[in-house]
């Protein structure tokens, strides 16, 4: 690899700096200070810049030389450039990098990082507001929660401190690769939040209307779900029954002779009195009124999108949150409200049980990756006679990888040790370690955080000469529970990682095919339906901004799954490169491995499940 020229800046480090009528008042008004930075992070030149200057500013500079972009918080900086129809390769999220680097067990020295608790705060929630000048200048009066510092004069240093602990890494090469992934999510998430998800208002509406019944007045319950708790009321002999109350309903249902303890799905189908099928239908009901009910729709979907506010990192494993719109939570009774525009298409794909294959692959576990090679692993199971049915080997898997042992998981687990013992001997030290209360790391270097005052109090009063049984048993729990959480971590940490690198590799892939034009191009009988900038004719999806409106591009993503909006015509290669990217994934982290992430996909007008 040839280094860039000497004037050619590889990093831009990008943050507000005082206005000359504000004095030197750091991070205020609306100048924006660029850093350019060479391979060694060495300073070779700056820019003050006004903020509705930076859109063209960026523009330029990812045609001349691609830089990776140095973002206090992405939500902060991105949004504003995709407004004004600005897309850039790679950037550098301080915010997201922060919180790895605090606690990577890979990191020798951590504590200058640690120390700077500015940079240990949520993310700006994303912005809504159409002009890109607008959005730089309101950015911090949006938030209500702690967030990091946007000057440049905090960037710079935040930036020096990161690069002096990467230097102490023990394995830099992975911990880089897992920065730069998490940043390119943080990429992701924008990109989607600003093109939307294609959403059918009306199919929605009908689905409701199928399940609850027309809509209803204000703040009044639809009908069907009115006849269902009047059925629910007469089973229980109790024509005041509040369903909506679980202290009131658990009353009734006391009242009637049904001894739960809760109000929970399980609980309420061990029993057989006729008022527990309604009961169940309500509270099914109940809960996508109040989840993805018409209030919902109406705040959430507009012009014929959906979107949701996405949380790279927003959990301690490294896998995403929503802080909005309930994006992780889409029924699947509403998945055929996902429509693609016409004249494009949804390509939907999930991997066949990611987790276990993660596990195979950091592992080693030769014998579990050829159990999964080219099939469903756990039909892979049945197959090698480890156990006799496919449920049974999910509930072995599950078992292995979450920490139970009782029921059928304490009887099926030990199965596995005998036929995966490396799998099992790296889930089952990473539980040691968490119960004696050490910490663990994922395969790139995400660490788990260090138990809580509350457990080590619990392990220390156990501990004490006049200890009792109570204090050892709340001790011995405390203990298991932390064995259970690290014993996860590591297989869902690492799973994450997987993700994060298929999502940024296809990423670039998809950016990478044509657009579509939106007018017949001029007469080419050599090339008939291709305009001279290489777009194909096609329909034109304006809702999805300025940056995407023509090209395919990712709009929806939870754990194991991404779904592609894209031209009717470009569909099959989409296809073939979110295809592509899983096996770039797959090897970027785990080399020659033998493990390979199947995937199911569908190329469809709608994105419903089966």
């Amino acid at each position: 690899m040839t280094n860039p020229p000497a004037d050619i800046p590889v990093w831009c480090v990008i943050g507000r700096a005082p206005d000359e009528a504000l004095g030197s008042v750091r991070g205020m008004g609306s100048t924006i200070g660029v850093v350019e930075l060479d391979d060694a992070r060495e300073r070779i030149g700056s820019h003050h810049l006004g903020a509705d200057k930076l859109p063209e500013f960026v523009r330029s500079r990812e045609a001349q030389a691609r830089p990776r972009w140095v973002f206090s918080d992405t939500p902060n900086w991105y949004p504003a450039l995709l407004a004004a129809g600005v897309q850039i390769e790679r950037c550098y999220d301080l915010r997201l990098t922060h919180a790895i680097l605090m606690r990577s067990q890979l990191v020798t020295d951590r504590s200058a990082v640690a120390a700077a608790d500015e940079w240990d705060a949520g993310p700006v929630s994303a912005p809504t507001a159409p002009e890109a000048e607008a959005l730089f200048e309101v950015t911090e009066r949006r938030s209500h929660i702690k967030t990091v510092p946007h000057d440049i004069e905090s960037a710079l240093a935040e930036f020096a401190r990161q690069t002096t602990a990467l230097q102490t890494a023990s394995d830099p090469g992975r911990l880089r690769l897992l920065l730069a992934a998490e940043s390119a999510g943080g990429l992701v998430a924008a990109e989607m939040h600003a093109a939307g998800v294609p959403w059918d208002i009306a199919e929605h509406d009908r689905i409701l209307a199928d399940e609850l019944g027309p809509r209803p007045a204000r703040d009044a319950k639809p009908e069907k779900m009115l006849a269902v708790a009047e059925e629910v009321r007469a089973a229980l002999d109790d024509p005041r029954a509040n369903l909506d109350s679980h202290v009131k309903l658990l009353h009734s249902l006391h009242a009637a002779g049904i001894n739960v303890a809760s109000t929970s799905k399980w609980e309420l189908e061990q029993s057989e009195h006729p008022a527990i099928a309604p009961l169940l239908q309500y509270k099914k009901q109940s809960r996508l009124l109040s989840a993805n009910g018409w209030h919902w729709l109406d705040e959430w979907v507009s012009e014929g999108r959906y979107r949701p506010v996405y949380v790279p990192g927003g959990v301690v494993t490294g896998r995403w949150a929503a802080s909005g719109g309930g994006a992780l939570q889409i029924p699947r009774q509403l998945r055929p409200a996902l429509r693609a525009d016409p004249g494009w298409r949804l390509i939907s794909a999930d991997v066949a049980q990611l987790e276990p294959r993660a596990l195979a692959a950091m592992s080693g576990d030769t014998a579990m990756a050829e159990a999964g090679r080219g099939r469903d692993l756990y039909s892979g199971l049945v197959d090698e006679g480890i156990v006799a049915t496919r449920q049974e080997a999910k509930i072995a898997v599950l078992g292995a990888m979450y920490g139970s042992t009782t029921g059928d998981s304490g009887r099926l687990v030990p199965r596995l040790r005998t036929s995966f013992p490396a799998a099992m001997g790296l889930v089952d030290s990473a539980a040691e370690v968490g119960a004696e209360g050490g910490v663990v790391s994922t395969w790139l270097g995400r660490t788990s955080p260090v138990p809580s005052e509350q457990w080590r109090r619990l392990q220390s009063a156990a501990n004490q000469f006049d200890a009792t049984s109570q204090d050892e048993t709340r001790a011995r729990r405390a203990a298991g529970d932390q064995g259970r959480f690290t014993r996860n971590f590591v297989v869902q940490g690492t799973a994450a990682e997987w993700a994060l690198a298929w999502l940024a590799d296809l990423r670039l892939r998809l950016a990478r095919l044509p657009g579509v034009a939106d007018e017949n191009p001029a007469d080419d009988d050599r090339n008939p339906g291709v305009t001279s900038a290489g777009e194909t004719v096609g329909n034109v999806a304006e809702a999805s901004g300025p940056v995407f409106s023509r090209r395919a591009h990712l709009v929806f993503f939870l754990h194991d799954e991404v779904i592609v909006h894209a031209p009717a015509q470009h569909a099959e290669a989409v296809a073939t490169a979110i295809g592509d990217a899983a096996a770039s994934a797959g090897k970027l982290l785990f080399g020659n491995a033998p493990v390979d992430f199947p995937l199911d996909l569908t190329i469809s007008e709608r994105a419903a499940k089966g």
